[in-house]
């Protein structure tokens, strides 16, 4: 089926044809070249043609149907040669069926085809008016040819017209699928990486705290084996406390918000309070040293200089983690400085967390936190290094640039 404005254009075409048609039976009728059985002749042709118009041609033109538009060219060149046949000012019905023939037809050697079929048809009419003799035959011809010549040309025109934009219609269709297509894929990449981004989250935060509070709930359990209730209940409040960190985080993740430890606070301030309840949870002491801070923001959001910051404490939060599972350190050390990784390049922020247990296995492959480390880091355009300490043990060493975050 057509599109909807080919269907309105078509409307036109309709009102078009009535007009020349019923302008042509006025002027006949006005013109008194015709007398009254000529005229009703005339007058039968022509509502022949309007009658095969609606019968084949209108349904034919909206919907490019061959077969009808075949069936209303034999009406159409049949009623115009019987119609001009009984008086010359019937010619002007030439010029609605010239232009229907190149409006209906396809592909265009059909139009070429009927075109000259009229022609002849209508110059046989026109001597016909004479009685038939071969002088007006003769005189008619060129005429007629001249006509047949510009309404080719002006058709091939016209359908070349029609084809250029159906060409630039289809583009256009085309390209709003692909436009479709583009949206959905991005769409569905926006998912991917959403789910990718609460993955890693989750396992920076919620993953980590409730393993803190299995291993407190397994300490506070012992203790009270032991008949330490003093003990188990320091380790209840430990679980206490995670749990209401872990409440806040899975809020604050629902709400797109930045960290918890990070909301009112520096990036110094989270450290410190993360070290303090590490070494609360299991009595590794770990040691903060701040150097080279420059006058910190406080920071309310994770956009502008605190994506940054957001990186670095969740890189602190993993490498903790992975001293807990798997290092058996007995220190920890975490140095956040503001300085140059590349001797001459721009400064940065310089996050380090060192231990003193078994350092790294062989052949050490990295699992979703440090996987998902590298992204955080990579995504603000910073490095990550993951080797062994200088005295054994492991050493983490976060850079991000000095724009993005603050010490």
């Amino acid at each position: 089926m057509t599109s909807d404005p080919w269907d309105r254009q078509v409307v036109w075409w309709d009102v078009g044809f009535v007009l020349i048609v019923l302008l042509t039976a006025s002027a006949m009728a006005l013109g008194g070249d015709s007398n009254a059985r000529e005229l009703w002749t005339a007058y039968a042709a022509m509502a022949v043609m309007l009658v095969g118009y609606a019968v084949w041609g209108a349904p034919a033109a909206r919907s490019r149907d061959q077969r009808r538009a075949l069936a209303y060219t034999v009406v159409l060149i049949v009623g115009t040669a019987v119609a001009v046949a009984q008086g010359g000012l019937a010619t002007f019905l030439l010029f609605a069926s010239f232009t229907q023939l190149w409006m209906l037809l396809e592909p265009p050697r059909r139009a070429v085809v009927a075109s000259v079929a009229l022609g002849v048809a209508t110059t046989f009419a026109i001597a016909a008016q004479q009685g038939f003799d071969v002088p007006t035959l003769i005189e008619a011809a060129p005429q007629m040819g001249i006509a047949i010549a510009f309404s080719v040309l002006l058709g091939l025109w016209f359908a070349a017209t029609m084809r250029r934009s159906e060409e630039r219609a289809r583009l256009l269709h085309e390209l709003r699928q692909a436009q479709a297509e583009l949206a959905e894929s991005h769409h569905a990449a926006g998912v991917t990486a959403e789910r990718e981004r609460i993955a890693r989250e989750i396992h920076d935060t919620l993953a980590q705290g409730f393993t803190s509070v299995v291993t407190q709930a397994q300490a506070a359990s012992a203790a009270l084996d032991r008949g330490e209730q003093d003990r188990a209940r320091e380790r209840l409040l430990v679980v206490e406390q995670t749990a209401r960190d872990n409440l806040a985080e899975a809020r604050a993740l629902v709400a797109a918000f930045a960290p918890v430890p990070l909301q009112g606070s520096t990036l110094a301030e989270a450290l410190r309070r993360l070290a303090e309840r590490f070494t609360a949870e299991t009595g590794t002491p770990v040691t903060l040293d701040v150097a080279g801070a420059a006058g910190p923001a406080r920071t309310g959001g994770a956009t502008g200089q605190a994506a940054a910051d957001v990186v670095l404490l969740r890189s602190a939060q993993e490498a903790l983690a992975n001293v807990r599972r798997h290092a058996g350190a007995r220190a920890v050390t975490i140095l956040l400085a503001r300085g140059g990784s590349v001797p001459g390049a721009p400064p940065d922020v310089r996050l380090e967390v060192t231990d003193d247990g078994r350092g790294l296995p062989p052949g050490q492959v990295d699992g979703l936190g440090l996987a998902g480390m590298r992204e955080r880091v990579s995504a603000v355009g910073g490095t990550l290094v993951v080797e062994p300490g200088e005295g054994g043990g492991t050493r983490v060493e976060v850079h991000v640039p000095a724009s993005g975050g603050a010490a």
